[in-house]
């Protein structure tokens, strides 16, 4: 009895899927080692998703593994994630490789490993040339001295209303990182829409930017109802959002009214372009500036939760420099006078200016800067970045190159008589380097002082210390493992009665 084909085909069919996978499987792991090539990494990484699960259950032990598999030399280390050979960059001459070459043929900035299918189609980090060069001239408006001045402003009033709430409603030890996270929610909302966001959309932006951060922090798997998916879902709905409000905020603006958040010093000029009868600036439709202005707050509501809670460990382990800060912020501003602090005053505070930045430097809140090799790139005389390649240049390990002590906390390398900014520039990488340097950079390091020297001078507190307390741990920007837990106590007599003017 003769067996046909198809039945042969049928039985043999189990042993050519397992042999098609094996396959599969070799040549993954042979594709990896041939782009690994000298580098430092794991001889033999998982299928597939490679050690992404390390990733996800241990970011802090994986990044320091990389870091310290990459060394002093060559600077470089190999991994394996989700399908993606990366390359970690701890030498900081190397990582300037990547900032300056930027660019549709070299590297694209991604912002997150997988940023693109994350936060959607409009987003200003994935911009190049002209595109990027325009959208950055329309942002100008939205930093200059007159709009900082009234973002300050804003900060205050909130800053002020958290700070006292915390204290009011706080019976004892109590964790800062989700305190100041709702400070820093109100603050970008009211700082970037301000009036354009009721009650209901700041409640659904509190939920969905939430959704969008745990998704931040899981494996990138795009089905429904994977946490990653339901964050993409986030992001469109935040970015739509914030469409809406770019387009009353235009309406406002062509109605001849000042502004007063910086959306609507964003649509000023656009729309006087409109009024003179020139066409709009490209990129400046109201999908568009949604997508961007949801970059903008992704960058300073996280970033900043960081900062603000390693500003309060530093302070409080460092009873100098808090003191300093202390007598600083006495004698240029009292609470008694029931002001706010102007920014001639701000401009007073340079040491308390020194304690933000070195805060900054000793903790970058974005410890790692995505880029995506668009090409095959000789990054040194020995090594080629493959196509594809996903590379992570460290601003925390630049943060400790060169700086005199940089394992020491000290304001000081700020100070007019020393300058470390300026002569280890290219060390301090927190806020970028080149074309997509931080354009909010003044923004951020003004809300942090002002933090600092209100909380210092309104509030007593005291670090309630547990093992491993001031270890690191990503969600998604570093913060101290304990989350900054603290007992406060009003420091003044009577908290300042502070109104906008």
């Amino acid at each position: 009895m003769m067996v046909s084909p198809v039945s042969i085909l049928a039985s043999l069919s189990p042993y050519i899927l397992i042999s098609a996978l094996l396959l599969y499987l070799l040549l993954e792991q042979l594709t990896y080692l041939r782009k690994k090539g000298n580098l430092p990494g794991p001889l033999f990484v998982p299928p597939i998703i490679g050690n992404a699960v390390l990733v996800v259950r241990d970011p802090t032990s994986f990044w320091y593994k990389q870091s310290a598999l990459a060394g002093n030399s060559p600077g470089l280390s190999a991994n394996y994630l989700v399908g993606r050979f990366i390359v970690y960059i701890r030498d900081t001459e190397l990582s300037h490789q990547i900032f300056t070459n930027v660019r549709p043929d070299a590297f694209h900035f991604v912002g997150h490993p997988f940023g693109k299918k994350l936060f959607g189609d409009h987003n200003f980090i994935y911009m190049f040339g002209d595109d990027h060069k325009s959208v950055r001239r329309q942002i100008a408006p939205n930093f200059t001295p007159k709009a900082l001045s009234i973002y300050s402003e804003l900060m205050q009033v909130i800053i002020l209303r958290h700070l006292r709430l915390w204290e009011e409603s706080c019976n004892g030890p109590v964790s800062l990182r989700n305190l100041v996270r709702d400070l820093n929610l109100e603050t970008s909302q009211t700082v970037f829409v301000g009036p354009y966001l009721d009650e209901e959309d700041k409640n659904r932006f509190r939920t969905d930017y939430n959704i969008f951060n745990l998704g931040t922090m899981t494996l990138p798997f795009d089905l429904p109802g994977s946490a990653f998916h339901k964050a993409r879902m986030a992001v469109k709905r935040l970015a739509n959002i914030l469409a809406v409000c770019a387009g009353n905020s235009k309406a406002r603006m062509a109605a001849g009214e000042e502004p007063t958040c910086l959306i609507d010093f964003w649509m000023q000029p656009i729309i006087a372009e409109a009024a003179s009868g020139n066409p709009p600036p490209p990129h400046s439709g109201d999908e568009e500036i949604g997508g961007f202005l949801f970059d903008f707050l992704f960058a300073a509501q996280d970033a900043s939760t960081s900062s603000l809670l390693w500003a309060v460990t530093q302070l409080e382990s460092k009873p100098d420099v808090l003191r300093r800060v202390r007598e600083e912020v006495g004698s240029i501003w009292s609470p008694e006078s029931n002001v706010l602090i102007t920014v001639d005053q701000l401009a007073e505070m340079k040491y308390t200016l020194n304690v933000a930045r070195e805060v900054v430097r000793y903790r970058p809140p974005a410890t790692m800067v995505p880029h995506v090799a668009a090409v095959d790139f000789p990054l040194t005389k020995t090594y080629t970045i493959p196509k594809g390649t996903i590379v992570f240049p460290s601003v925390f390990d630049s943060s400790f190159q060169g700086f005199t002590e940089p394992d020491r906390f000290d304001p000081d390398r700020f100070s007019e008589t020393r300058k470390e900014d300026q002569v280890f520039k290219r060390n301090f990488l927190a806020f970028g380097w080149g074309s997509h340097q931080c354009v909010g950079q003044r923004y951020a390091l003004n809300h942090l002082v002002l933090f600092i020297a209100m909380f210092s001078t309104l509030l007593d507190f005291k670090r309630v210390r547990s093992d491993g307390c001031d270890e690191i741990v990503y969600c998604p920007t570093i913060s101290p493992k304990d989350g900054c837990t603290v007992l406060l106590s009003r420091r003044v007599a009577a908290y300042p009665d502070l109104t906008l003017n």
